[in-house]
């Protein structure tokens, strides 16, 4: 079992065919998924599951939390989407990684964050960074 950080290959032929809206005001809706170290998750993941995710606990249920769409961007010659960071409170967890979906379009893998080990909260707010630009 193992989580290794990648843009799901489906994901990259699907925005050839127009499958996903980035769009801050008008597109589709992006959620995260958190998953423990169990789980398999890299490239070749096409679409979201449970199996291996975190339990419900506090402000964390399954299938994960929206993602706040900043839209897309472009610097230095390169295209990109920003998400928000986003945090799930009152939470007991340990989480490896996670899944970043579109809920909009059957729930298909978008990207997978590897956390380069588990990282925990205990009775308090676990926080996903989602990195700014950097071109």
């Amino acid at each position: 079992m193992a989580i290794t950080q990648a843009v799901a290959n489906s994901f990259k032929g699907q925005l050839l065919q127009g499958q996903h809206n980035f769009t801050a005001t008008s597109g589709n809706v992006f959620k995260l998924a958190l998953y423990t170290s169990a789980a398999t998750l890299s490239s070749a993941t096409t679409v979201y599951t449970s199996t291996n995710e975190v339990a419900n606990t506090g402000q964390y249920v399954t299938g994960g939390g929206i993602l706040t769409n900043v839209g897309p961007l472009v610097s230095s010659g390169v295209a990109f989407v920003d998400f928000a960071d986003i945090s799930f409170t009152g939470v007991t967890l340990t989480a490896a990684g996670a899944l970043i979906y579109n809920t909009s379009s059957s729930n298909k893998a978008v990207a997978v964050l590897d956390f380069g080990g588990d990282k925990t909260a205990t009775s308090g707010t676990f926080t996903v960074q989602v990195p700014g630009d950097t071109t």
